[in-house]
């Protein structure tokens, strides 16, 4: 049943409490019972609304891999607050490989995008390389996750 909620409400989060009862065969209480008790565990850590970032004129997205010249752990750190601070980074990945990290960032234009690395994301010290890949599209982008199955 809960794994049933979990998956209803990564499709659809404003589903209301009595629809998401009926859609699982439970009456609101019960159901209102399981989604709080969901949230406490952890497993609902917030709802959110998507934005379409072509719409706001994002529409360039671009993958960077970067390497930091050491690799300390004060180094990460420093490196994770700069680039929190930077609303055009939407994700990042503490990857092992050649790279140290992957970022994924979002711009208007290749130039505006070029800006960003010139202007903000090389002041980012210990940087050693950024390596930039242009998205040209996104056939699969989903926020949810598979929830597997109890097995019998």
């Amino acid at each position: 049943m809960d794994r049933q909620i979990l998956n209803i409400l990564q499709q659809d989060g404003r589903v209301t409490n009595v629809e998401l009862a009926g859609r699982v065969g439970l009456t609101p209480g019960p159901t209102l019972a399981r989604v709080n008790k969901l949230e406490a565990a952890g497993y609902l850590t917030g709802y959110v609304g998507l934005v379409d970032r072509e719409k706001l004129g994002l529409s360039v997205t671009v993958i960077v891999a970067v390497s930091l010249r050491s690799h300390t752990s004060e180094t990460n750190a420093a490196f994770l607050k700069a680039v929190a601070e930077l609303p055009e980074i939407i994700e990042v990945h503490h990857v092992a490989g050649d790279d140290d990290f992957l970022l994924k960032v979002v711009a208007a234009s290749p130039r505006d995008y070029e800006q960003f690395v010139l202007e903000k994301l090389t002041a980012v010290a210990d940087l050693q390389r950024v390596k930039s890949t242009f998205v040209l599209s996104s056939p699969k982008s989903t926020t949810a996750i598979p929830i597997p199955e109890v097995e019998s």
